[in-house]
């Protein structure tokens, strides 16, 4: 398992991982990519805990994720079925487990104070930090996407679904966008990953 771990999460987060894995006795998955999601958690039928993580995640975002669903486990355990997915309970317990992975032998200076800003409050998806989403792209392999912000006013860019849309105003948090085919408006987080239409 440690050999496994290895290949998708910084060197110095294995054994800790590893550890967290066995306390935990979680059946970890490493499954293709999800556009909807890098990870999620399920209690299985025999009392055991399955973590599936998006095998095409960077080593960074893979180790935020596992942990992420961890916490989903720890804290069901700890508070019950009954709290928020991503409620106080949760966010406790994330910070909690995440907090000796903030380091410098496992993440890059240049991620450090995104993460000490991101787990005084974390999201429920680290794609919802536009700071730390960005930070965290840096170390991706390039690809051909463009972040929603980064379209002009009045661009067309395209889904992984194939649905077109026209970028409009930025709302509060969100920008307004029209899908072509149909005329409807949908708002979309400002750092969702789409292809620009140039």
């Amino acid at each position: 398992m440690t050999d496994l771990l290895a290949k998708y999460i910084p060197t110095a987060a294995v054994n800790p991982v590893f550890e967290l894995i066995k306390q935990h006795n979680v059946h970890l998955k490493i499954v293709n990519e999800r556009v909807t999601r890098h990870g999620d958690y399920k209690k299985l039928t025999n009392g055991g805990h399955q973590i599936t993580v998006n095998a095409n995640l960077n080593k960074y975002r893979f180790l935020i994720t596992l942990i992420h669903e961890i916490a989903h486990l720890v804290a069901f355990k700890d508070f019950g079925r009954s709290i928020k997915p991503h409620g106080k309970e949760w966010k406790h317990v994330f910070q909690q487990l995440m907090l000796p992975f903030i380091r410098p032998e496992i993440f890059p200076s240049s991620l450090l104070p995104l993460l000490a800003i991101h787990f005084k409050n974390p999201k429920a998806s680290s794609d919802t930090d536009s700071k730390l989403s960005l930070g965290l792209k840096a170390y991706d392999p390039p690809n051909d996407k463009n972040y929603i912000f980064e379209i002009p006013y009045g661009g067309t860019f395209r889904l992984y679904n194939g649905k077109m849309f026209k970028r409009g105003n930025k709302r509060v948090k969100r920008y307004e966008c029209l899908e072509i085919s149909t005329g409807r408006i949908y708002l979309f987080n400002p750092n969702a990953e789409v292809e620009f239409i140039k």
